[in-house]
């Protein structure tokens, strides 16, 4: 991973815009889309985007002041590059190519568009009110996880790929699972070789145990914050999902 994907807050946020032509307006409409107050050069901001045919002499000067850039076309000068966006409000996607292919965002972005119900904004919406009610029922932050990935998994009450038109949630109606233990025998250091059952356990898994040499790339396809444990599992495994790595030679 070379980048970090970040969302910053832009609405009221000043962003210096040096544009021209078509690229110009293009940054001009999603940074008004987005809130942001449009400032000239000479302005004080921490933000910046340079759309212009020569942008190297004011790439340097907006360097030299410590704000972060996006110059169009222009990888080389970028700070931070701008995805292509899948918006469902409050649910956005941002697909990014490192600046690598804009084309291939722009195709991605189309598919996924296909995909994604129009209404799940509404179900976003619906898991924030809902926070509350979650919370008392499930007071331990693991056990909510595990019943919030019961309801959201494919087929699930609440699968987000399934079309919602007034999505409840009833936390008492969806227990957290007990403690499991699943093992995935590794073939291939390749993640793209994983199964897909492979990949959506090690998605939900609350920790990893692996040996020594487990991929570093497969362990990468785990959630951030689940425990990478070097080792075997254990007979009875804690609360929650437990995945053993087996690499086979």
């Amino acid at each position: 991973m070379q980048s970090l994907p970040i969302f910053v807050r832009a609405r009221g946020l000043p962003v210096i815009l040096v544009g021209e032509g078509e690229a110009g307006e293009a940054k001009r409409r999603l940074l008004e889309r987005a809130g942001a107050v449009i400032v000239d050069e000479a302005a004080d901001a921490k933000l910046a985007f340079v759309a212009i045919e020569e942008p190297d002499a004011i790439a340097v000067r907006l360097h030299a002041r410590g704000l972060l850039l996006n110059v169009a076309d222009r990888p080389d000068l970028c700070d931070f590059t701008l995805p292509a966006i899948v918006d469902r409000d409050p649910v956005m996607i941002a697909i990014g190519t490192g600046g690598a292919s804009a084309g291939l965002a722009a195709a991605l972005r189309q598919r996924l568009e296909a995909l994604l119900p129009h209404g799940l904004g509404r179900l976003a919406r619906a898991l924030f009110d809902a926070r509350s009610a979650l919370r008392s029922y499930y007071p331990d932050a693991g056990d909510r996880r595990r019943a919030l990935a019961v309801m959201l998994a494919p087929g699930g009450a609440l699968d987000p790929l399934i079309a919602h038109a007034d999505p409840k949630i009833a936390p008492e109606d969806h227990e957290a699972p007990a403690a499991s233990l699943e093992r995935i025998l590794l073939t291939s250091p390749d993640p793209d070789e994983l199964t897909l059952r492979a990949a959506r356990l090690l998605a939900l898994a609350d920790r990893i145990y692996h040996p020594a040499d487990a991929p570093a790339a497969i362990l990468d396809r785990a959630r951030a914050d689940a425990a990478r444990i070097m080792g075997s599992a254990p007979a009875v495994p804690p609360p929650g999902l437990s995945v053993e790595l087996i690499v086979i030679p």
